[in-house]
């Protein structure tokens, strides 16, 4: 079942790639895609996992959005010293992971073929595991930590408008 799951959610060859360009770049990212063949630089969990080193979110065409989203936002919230010996591993505590769940999801509204509510569909069949059972329940009614570490931070208003800049 989690074969068919991971076929069905959207990937880098799904969305146009300017789209992913251009944000990633408001946050001074650089995505580089990879041959379809070749393995994925910096992948913590494998290939199709989107990879990190440094600024640099390593893809595939097969690599799922979520996976781009996921690995760089870790990027944007880590400190700028974590950030400068990236290779990998983002590490990052539990409330981060959960800053980076939430980032991730208000970035998927900025990808024309993407948007919040088919990211979550896809974090759902990928197997990311909360506790109120779905991306969407803990993003509408169990995030309000997660939210608060990103505006602390400086990497989303109040209002959960993103504001494109890397956490320092």
């Amino acid at each position: 079942m989690a074969a068919i799951a991971k076929r069905q959610v959207l990937t880098v060859a799904d969305v146009v790639l300017e789209e992913l360009v251009f944000l990633l770049g408001e946050y001074s990212l650089e995505m580089v895609v990879e041959d379809d063949s070749a393995p994925i630089t910096g992948t913590f969990w494998g290939e199709p996992e989107a990879g990190i080193v440094k600024r640099k979110i390593y893809v595939r065409r097969d690599t799922p959005i979520h996976s781009l989203l996921h690995e760089s936002c870790h990027v944007i919230c880590m400190t700028a010293s974590r950030r400068e010996g990236l290779d990998c591993d983002a590490g990052g505590d539990d409330l981060e992971e959960a800053a980076v769940c939430y980032l991730q999801i208000v970035l998927a509204d900025r990808i024309d073929a993407v948007g919040r509510d088919r990211l979550m569909l896809d974090m759902d069949a990928w197997g990311y595991s909360f506790r109120l059972g779905s991306a969407r329940e803990w993003f509408l009614h169990d995030a309000e930590d997660a939210k608060q570490f990103l505006v602390n931070h400086g990497l989303l208003t109040s209002t959960g408008k993103p504001i494109y800049a890397l956490r320092c």
